[in-house]
């Protein structure tokens, strides 16, 4: 007897210090999706061709937005802030600057670093050429560099070119200190890279021609004059200028610079004292024209007249102007204002027709933040180039906030105060709201039913964003890689919410990109429940039957049915009376119950039976269990505890009859088999109650010694009953398919298509030996022995004390058995622990890896699947990772959406290229009016650059200059008087050739040794001289005879005036059909690029 029970005694030991499988190898943490704008949002950016907006935070994130749901997160090893953001233009990377001047670039097709270079000095300015993939850098000590990213050897390379500012100085003849950083550069518009401003911090201002290697004006100089000085315009309509005595400029150091024309004529420069200066950039604005009283350099505006004012941090500008001659457009401002006075950016309304001169303020708007000011961009519509007259503000604000305001509010002409002037908002659309409405409880659930009906409404449901006015919605980009599964587009995951406001929005989270369901109002027939509009605590879904079940903070709990069903009744059930009446008929959701029973807050419930009925957890610790066929309450208990209640879980038990020799400990119910309801309160006490009647079947509730504050309960099995169970399982499956019924016999309210296992876990008895009860609190824990805690002993197989506190626990399973435990603590920190040994398998920071810090009540919003996908939220970031290798239900990568669309890049660029091919089948070459102009008789210094026509074209040339360093030839400004000057009579113009053959070997024979027009202004880069002629030649020609009478002199005369005449027609002539072709073709490459955008890859 005694070897007997020692013998048992080993085994139940043996059982009790069970290993689990689990090890550091199972556990891998993935970011699978992310939604949201990150809270610490700081700069932006907007490709667009491809219609993307990045988005730079203080930690080292880019967050990436398109269209159709698409978005995606880029994190970097570096912990740091973004000081820099740009696109490389429909190539499909991004180029970051960290504070600690690593550069980075970023592939969006595999959503990586590509490369990284860590610079050596500071930098201070940033900038890319559009439509390329070269970058200038300005650093601390003047240097201007120019980089290269090539995408095949995936490098970032650093080229020859390099201009210092002692070059500089040399060739301006300015003073220039090496110490002196650069702080903008801006590539001139129209110039396709060809030119770059220069602005320094002391406030000089240099406009470099890359070409030709020379500096084209020099600005913000202490020797130039200030003829017109501007007044603050503080009360709408104001005129800024007013003449004032000339006077030398003093020093000033610049904080912020845009371009205020789209040809690059004139630029704004804010100052760290308040000004704002603009600044005439064009040649013909020299020293000549201002001696001779025409249009000045420079003109000055003020925000306020105060003597201390906020420097100027932001400048843009959004051009209106209808013509060349009346020029009008919005300049954007962050600062400048008095100090103190509120945060906000301003809009001021300029126009000016005759020159700088005549510049006006007609209308100023002051912007108010909804936080503190972090970016703000321009986002032109789609299909345009260049300057756009309907492009939307996008104003980033802290805490991740972006706000849209369309052209036609910025532009209003209201006389209105601007104290009283609204201006019209558009908060940014979230995939997943969070904050408005917010967002108070979230889960993720596994689901096998087909829901029909709901599937069809989701296109409906997710209707196309539109800006006001229903304006196209500017981001478009990404395409969405899902339907590639082909017909496989049945739901097997949902991602519930429930908000403040009552509502309940549902999304289709089977793949990377979610889509909305439907959103559920609490309306029956088109009316609002009375007393609905109460926070949502709960929510409970059945995966089989589609069945979802709501829970408020006034105690109510909704039963809606997710798949289609036809019935019309509605019931309102109360305590003492229940109420049915008929509801129209609907395709999908709609609400079948509501439960008004306490008012008290539901804190927990749990489907049972295959959703036939639902338990009920109010706070004031009763618990009521409901029928949900019939709409009825089966019972509801008292309150069994003074402590809150937390958390509720069913299991079906058998409860074996034994022989107890103590009287005085409780017993349980012999023989019996039914459902046990566990009861979790706050001060961690488990009680168990009857799930048929509610009776109490142990009036001993387990405790802990020491008090503590419960987490959270699990009943888990053991390893032997697991397999017991599987079996078990498949055995009632296949009993209740041989006694389906047919469908003819089918209840229509109940039927709903199933893909997956359809019986609950838990609807199987299970001997009390079989089960362990797991208790989760704030600083332990304890695994209890089911059969103890129904007798109400308070006996821990293992228990395990926290050294940091616990905020949220649940249980996974590996298979079919769990296996683990997942411990989320208040620090971000999270540990995966195995069952049932509760041995620390791996840890790691989640919140490190997202880059969040812990919030209050940020445990409601953390939610799982039995496999280990995890859902959380914060702030306005929604993430879900996965935890356990090997899993993959996303389908990643397969699943994920391109953020980069290779179909529109390439359609992009086939525009681009038909542009400029039908330009040159028109005579058009890079140089400006090349085909039509010859034989330019005029020094290096002329402006052959500044209008090109065709971006490609004048890119392709970039590379062999960029290879070299342009201080090795001698620099020199064409900002002078005395420069050479083109004449008509210096022009000779080529009559058109007379059609080729079509014979062959005549073609070869003309183009045999033929030269681009391009190759023979440029061959070599050789400057091209005017030949000289000889003073023989010259007598020659001019010195008349005395044969020669005075009526052949005139006739002489008269044909010179007529040929130069012709020569005038000609260049008329051929200059018109040179701007119709470039408007032609301009307009035909737009109308591809819209046609293209809008098709993804399975139109082809």
């Amino acid at each position: 007897m005694f070897t007997k029970r020692l013998f048992q005694k080993a085994v139940h030991r043996n059982q009790l210090h069970e290993k689990s499988s689990l090890t550091s190898d199972d556990v891998n943490l993935r970011i699978n999706v992310h939604y949201g704008v990150p809270s610490t949002a700081s700069i932006l950016a907007f490709d667009p061709i491809q219609r993307l907006l990045a988005i730079g935070t203080l930690d080292g994130r880019i967050k990436v937005i398109g269209g159709d749901n698409i978005e995606g997160l880029l994190i970097s090893p570096k912990l740091l802030p973004y000081k820099y953001l740009e696109f490389l233009q429909n190539q499909g990377f991004i180029v970051s600057i960290t504070n600690d001047n690593d550069i980075q670039v970023w592939n969006l097709e595999r959503r990586s670093i590509a490369c990284s270079l860590q610079w050596e000095s500071n930098v201070t300015a940033f900038s890319v050429i559009r439509g390329s993939s070269f970058m200038f850098l300005g650093d601390e000590y003047g240097l201007v560099s120019v980089l290269k990213y090539d995408p095949d050897s995936e490098q970032l390379l650093q080229l020859h070119y390099e201009l210092s500012s002692e070059s500089l100085a040399e060739a301006t003849g300015v003073s220039i200190s090496n110490r002196q950083p650069i702080v903008g550069l801006l590539p001139q518009p129209c110039s396709f890279g060809n030119r770059l401003l220069i602005a320094y911090e002391s406030g000089l201002l240099i406009l470099w021609d890359v070409l030709e290697a020379h500096v084209v004006v020099v600005r913000g100089n202490k020797v130039l004059e200030l003829k017109n000085k501007a007044v603050s315009p503080n009360d709408g309509i104001t005129n800024i200028v007013d003449d004032a005595p000339s006077h030398e400029l003093e020093e000033k150091e610049i904080s912020a610079l845009c371009w205020a024309s789209t040809d690059g004529s004139i630029l704004a420069v804010g100052y760290v004292d308040g000004d704002i200066l603009f600044w005439n950039t064009s040649k013909d604005s020299s020293a000549k024209d201002q001696e001779a009283g025409l249009s000045p350099n420079v003109v000055k505006l003020q925000l306020s007249s105060a003597e201390k004012r906020l420097p100027v941090i932001v400048l843009h500008w959004l051009d209106g102007s209808k013509s060349r001659k009346h020029q009008e457009g919005q300049l954007l401002i962050y600062g400048g204002d008095e100090i103190g006075s509120e945060e906000v950016v301003t809009v001021l309304t300029l126009e000016w027709s005759s020159g700088m001169e005549a510049l006006r303020c007609i209308n100023r708007m002051d912007l108010t933040l909804a936080g503190s000011f972090a970016d703000m961009i321009l986002i032109p519509s789609a299909g345009t180039n260049g300057s756009d007259t309907n492009a939307s503000l996008f104003m980033l604000s802290n805490p991740g906030r972006i706000h849209i305001y369309d052209r036609d509010s910025l532009s209003s002409s209201d006389s209105q105060s601007r104290k009283e002037l609204s201006v019209s908002t558009l908060n940014f659309p979230a995939i997943i709201p969070t904050v408005d409405p917010f967002m108070t409880v979230a889960e993720l659930f596994h689901v096998y039913g087909r829901m029909e009906g709901l599937e069809s409404k989701t296109a409906a449901v997710s209707s196309t964003l539109t800006l006001p006015g229903n304006k196209k919605w500017p981001l478009t980009g990404g395409v969405s890689n899902h339907l590639s599964f082909g017909k496989d587009n049945t739901v097997h995951r949902l991602y519930v919410a429930g908000y403040q406001d009552g509502s309940v929005r549902i999304w289709d989270a089977t793949y990377p990109v979610f889509s909305l369901l439907c959103i559920l109002k609490n309306e029956v027939n088109g009316e609002k429940l009375v007393g609905s509009g109460a926070s949502l605590t709960v929510l409970e879904l059945c995966p089989s039957t589609l069945r979802l079940a709501v829970g408020s903070e006034c105690g109510r709990v909704l039963l809606y049915n997710l798949c289609s069903s036809k019935e019309t009744s509605f019931h309102f059930v109360m305590e003492t009376k229940t109420e049915v009446c008929r509801s129209a008929q609907v395709q999908g959701t709609r609400c079948s119950a509501v439960f008004d029973l306490q008012k008290s807050g539901v804190r927990a419930l749990k489907f049972i039976n295959n959703s036939s009925k639902l338990i009920v957890g109010f706070e004031c610790c009763r618990i009521a269990v409901l029928d949900v066929q019939s709409s009825s309450v089966v019972f509801i208990t008292d309150s069994i505890s003074n402590s809150p209640l937390i958390s509720v879980f069913s299991k079906a038990l058998a409860y074996e009859t034994t022989k107890n020799t103590n009287e005085s400990a409780p017993k349980a119910p012999d023989n019996f088999r039914g459902e046990s309801i566990f009861v979790l309160t706050k001060d961690a006490s488990i009680y168990v109650i009857d799930g048929y009647n509610g009776s109490m079947i142990s009036s001993r509730p387990v405790q802990l010694k020491n008090k503590s504050t419960a987490i959270s309960m699990h009943v888990i099995e053991k390893q032997a009953a697991v397999y017991r169970s599987i079996d078990e399982q498949q055995s009632e499956k296949d009993d209740t398919l041989r006694n389906e019924p047919s469908p003819n016999g089918a209840q229509g309210s109940e039927k709903c298509e199933t893909d997956g296992p359809s019986l609950d876990k838990n609807s199987s008895a299970q001997s009390l030996k079989e089960l362990f009860v797991l208790l989760c609190c704030k600083d332990s824990l304890c695994i209890y022995p089911a059969k103890s805690v129904v007798q109400g002993q308070s006996k821990s197989v293992h228990k395990v004390k926290l050294s940091k506190p616990c905020c949220w626990a649940t249980v996974f399973r590996k298979g079919e058995k769990v296996c683990g435990l997942v411990v989320f603590y208040q620090t971000g920190e999270m540990e995966i622990r195995s069952l049932p040994d509760l041995e620390l398998v791996k840890d790691f920071s989640i919140l490190s890896v997202l880059r969040w810090n812990f919030k209050a009540n940020m445990e409601r919003m953390i939610s799982s699947t039995e496999n280990l996908q995890i859902a959380l939220t914060n702030g306005c970031e929604v993430a879900f990772i996965s935890l356990l290798e090997g899993e993959n239900d996303f389908r990643i990568p397969e699943s994920l959406p391109s953020l980069h669309d290779v179909v529109l890049a390439a359609a992009a660029n086939a525009a681009i290229s038909v542009s400029s091919d039908h330009k040159r089948k028109q005579g058009g070459n890079p140089g400006i009016l090349s085909g039509i102009v010859k034989g330019l008789r005029v020094p290096k210094s002329n402006k052959s650059t500044h209008n090109d026509s065709n971006s490609n074209a004048n890119l392709s040339h970039l590379e062999g200059i960029f290879m070299r360093n342009p201080i090795q030839e001698p620099l020199r400004t064409t900002d002078d008087p005395g420069a050479d000057e083109l004449t008509i009579d210096d022009i000779e113009i080529d009559d058109p050739e007379p059609l080729a053959s079509t014979l062959s070997h005549e073609l070869d024979n003309k183009d045999k040794g033929k030269k681009s027009d391009r190759e023979k202004l440029l061959e070599d880069g050789a400057e091209i001289k005017p030949r000289i002629r000889t003073r023989e030649e010259i007598i020659a020609k001019y010195r008349k005879t005395e044969l020669q009478d005075a009526s052949s002199a005139a006739g002489q005369a008269k044909n010179k005036l007529m040929e130069r005449q012709e020569k005038l027609e000609k260049i008329s002539r051929r200059t018109e059909d040179l701007k119709n072709g470039a408007e032609d073709f301009a307009s035909l490459a737009n109308e591809l690029v819209k046609a293209m955008e809008n098709r993804k890859w399975y139109h082809f």
